[in-house]
């Protein structure tokens, strides 16, 4: 009897091991590596977003003391609001500019700038801001009372450090005496910069005054839309997903259906569009650019993810479960809704909040319903409004500043981002919470 030996130990380290050995720890490098590039562009992009985004939440204004002269706002002297309202904003730009001589004679600023010139840092809203004031308060007529106006988008960006006394030799919006005018005024405190609440609760304004644009209609309008999508999706998704995870019989057409809505998740949104547009307003004649026709489309676009996502939840409830219902003299239905529904429940709330997400971003569908443009000026006053009246979405009101010509919406679009970034992690978070809080061990 010999003893089997072995030329070599286990634990000796062989050139194949080496090289396996190198392989992986080169595998490990690579991932590692790619998770740090992935994490620069990240950071990378969240830095350019906010750098160019935060100025949006900032606004320059000008304080002003306005005489409110009887004689130019109500000569009858009677205070009748119908005779208020016949005076335009033409009557009281007059105002404004008179307030801005005071301001220079009272404190002795030296300008070569003429009345109108000076006047001219203001907005042109600001005449309307005055006239609502005034109207809502026909008592404020006779007296003196502060306003607190937005000055032009020049300027605006002139105290951000978007516009530069270098970059308007040839620009005819603004000059270099009024920037010295500004600051002038800023050194007495008169202009100054503070948050802009227009900007998240306002509406869009037209080309001539981008510093009052603002978000908020737009916001409530993707609102109203994701609450169609709401009531329409999860009750047609989930039924769907549960009819043929659980009640349907399992043969060729069954599979011909689960393949083709697993198609139409992956077809371009873009293409949803051009079905609303086709059928809901040139078929049906819904109103164009009405946030009820947005969200129908969006829930065509939706439902796919939704039912797709809810049968992945229905599929992950073991069958031992069903089985012990129906050993126990539950019925089909019984055992579906009292058993295997509150198990896949976290399943079926991450996917509705996720296909929720992804169609609060969408735009190519929106923008072949008229959801662009200059649209809407007011919040809705009722339900009905919200969803019929013609409004815009967040994703469409985004890429309407982004393609305007003033610097100013642009920094808008990118403020607009920020927002709509908010929204999706918080709805993202709120998936993430309600499937810990929700899910079950078994």
């Amino acid at each position: 009897m010999t003893d089997l030996k072995t030329d070599k130990s286990l634990y000796a380290t062989t050139a194949h091991s080496k090289r396996r050995s190198a392989a992986e720890k080169r595998f490990h490098r690579l991932g590692l590596a790619a998770i740090l590039i992935g994490l620069c562009m990240l950071g990378i992009l969240m830095t350019t977003i906010v750098t160019k985004g935060s100025g949006a939440f900032q606004q320059s204004f000008a304080t002003l003391d306005i005489d409110l002269l009887e004689a130019k706002l109500d000569k009858t002297g009677n205070r009748d609001p119908e005779d208020l309202k016949k005076v335009t904003t033409f009557g009281y730009a007059p105002l404004i500019k008179a307030a801005v001589e005071q301001v220079v004679e009272t404190h002795r600023i030296e300008t070569g700038l003429k009345s109108k010139d000076m006047a001219a840092i203001i907005s042109k809203s600001a005449a309307a801001q005055m006239r609502y004031r005034v109207l809502d308060d026909p008592s404020l007529i006779g007296t003196t009372a502060e306003f607190k106006f937005l000055t032009n988008s020049w300027i605006d960006g002139y105290l951000k450090g978007r516009v530069t006394r270098e970059t308007i030799g040839n620009n005819k919006n603004v000059s270099v005496e009024q920037l010295d005018f500004v600051d002038r005024l800023v050194g007495l405190g008169i202009v100054e910069k503070s948050f802009n609440m227009q900007f998240i609760f306002g509406a869009d304004a037209s080309d001539q005054r981008p510093e009052d644009a603002g978000i908020g209609v737009a916001m409530v309008g993707s609102l109203a839309m994701m609450c169609v999508v709401l009531l329409l999706a999860l009750p047609i998704g989930v039924a769907a997903s549960v009819y043929l995870e659980e009640f349907a019989p399992k043969n060729r057409l069954t599979d011909i259906i689960a393949v083709n809505i697993a198609n139409l998740a992956a077809v371009p949104s873009i293409v949803f569009g051009i079905l609303g547009l086709a059928i809901f307003i040139n078929t049906l004649h819904f109103p164009q650019s009405a946030p009820l026709v947005g969200g129908l489309v969006l829930t065509l676009m939706t439902l796919p993810t939704i039912i797709i996502s809810t049968r992945a939840a229905l599929e992950a409830v073991p069958p031992s479960i069903r089985s012990a219902a129906l050993a126990l003299g539950a019925s089909k239905m019984q055992t579906t809704f009292h058993h295997v529904l509150p198990l896949a429940a976290p399943g079926i709330l991450t996917g509705t909040i996720l296909g929720l997400a992804q169609a609060l971003g969408e735009t190519a569908p929106l923008l072949l319903i008229g959801m662009i443009g200059y649209v809407a000026t007011n919040m809705p006053e009722t339900v009905t409004q919200g969803l019929l009246s013609p409004n815009s979405a967040m994703p469409a009101q985004i890429y309407e500043w982004a393609k305007r010509a003033d610097p100013a919406f642009y920094e808008r679009a990118w403020g607009g981002i920020i927002i709509l970034l908010i929204f999706l992690i918080t709805m993202n978070i709120i998936a993430v919470t309600l499937r810990r809080r929700f899910e079950r061990r078994w």
